[in-house]
């Protein structure tokens, strides 16, 4: 099947929240709300568009990625060092595996369920420095394994192709998306290439997702705007341009999985421009004619 562009509207501000570093995009189909986080305020964020209702909760630790569980309440959530569970409805939180104690200096940055219910996180030092991140499979407390070890700064994504064959990732410093080869059965990761390496002007590779046609949609740290590439070639097919620099993550939501939803951050914005754009930080929505993949949820 031909890869084709998709047809994009305006993108649009449905919560000016102000969020210092926005991410964590999850859209929830039972609640009918998306949740996103900012990171380092310790907040959680619940957007329902039907109602318009904005609702936050704040924990103990940075909170960077969010997922929901198929047999236990609320969410599967990354904390600075490690994987919890949260339960919205009543505050109870559960710190699980915290897989780098000899790491001190990093935390948890992006992650996301694969189709088999198995929780990806990456972890970035949080000095934005040093090369210690690395990406972790969480299959239920008391089993987490290092996937990946490759001298990563900063770690973003990751995301699936159709067949689930192959796992993008990204090397946010090196503005560069890999792709590996991936077992789904097994939950490993094997050889890499490079999809694609963001132009100059172009800013670097935040959060992606994966479209139902397979396009790759990814966010643009620091160029203002989430471009849509094909899966195979990497060719860009689409752009949705936004009115702030760092876009963080996104994710399709909505009844039918057409509304792109889309997090910003006001982190490392001048005052300069922080008094230009004073949108930074907020949550964005832009409808589409692509469909989304529904979120997998975490297996436990």
């Amino acid at each position: 099947m031909a890869i084709t562009a998709p047809s994009i509207g305006t993108a649009r501000c449905v919560w000016a929240a102000g969020a210092t570093l926005g991410e964590g995009t999850c859209w929830s189909p039972r609640e009918r709300a998306l949740y996103w986080v900012d990171i380092l305020e310790h907040r959680l964020h619940r957007f329902t568009p039907a109602s318009g209702e904005q609702r936050s909760w704040t924990l103990p630790d940075t909170i960077s990625a969010v997922a929901e569980r198929t047999r236990g309440p609320g969410l599967a959530i990354t904390l600075r060092r490690g994987f919890a569970f949260f339960d919205p409805a009543d505050g109870t939180l559960q710190r699980l595996d915290e897989p780098e104690p000899e790491r001190p200096g990093n935390r948890f940055n992006d992650g996301k369920c694969d189709a088999q219910g198995r929780f990806w996180g990456g972890t970035m030092d949080f000095a934005i420095r040093e090369p210690s991140g690395a990406l972790y499979r969480f299959d239920g407390p008391g089993h987490c394994m290092r996937a990946l070890d490759a001298g990563f700064v900063v770690t973003n994504g990751p995301t699936w192709s159709l067949d689930g064959s192959t796992m993008f990732f990204n090397d946010t410093v090196n503005k560069s998306v890999r792709a590996y080869a991936f077992d789904p059965l097994a939950g490993t990761v094997g050889a890499s290439r490079e999809f694609l390496v963001f132009a100059k002007g172009d800013g670097y590779p935040d959060g992606m997702t994966t479209d139902a046609d397979g396009r790759l949609w990814i966010a643009h740290w620091g160029a203002a705007c989430v471009s849509c590439h094909d899966p195979v070639s990497g060719a860009e097919l689409a752009r949705v341009e936004l009115p702030t620099d760092h876009i963080t993550n996104v994710a399709f939501g909505g009844p039918d999985l057409k509304t792109l939803f889309i997090t910003s951050a006001r982190f490392e914005l001048s005052a300069e421009k922080l008094a230009a754009q004073p949108l930074a930080g907020a949550l964005f929505a832009v409808e589409t004619d692509a469909t989304g993949l529904p979120a997998n949820r975490f297996d436990g």
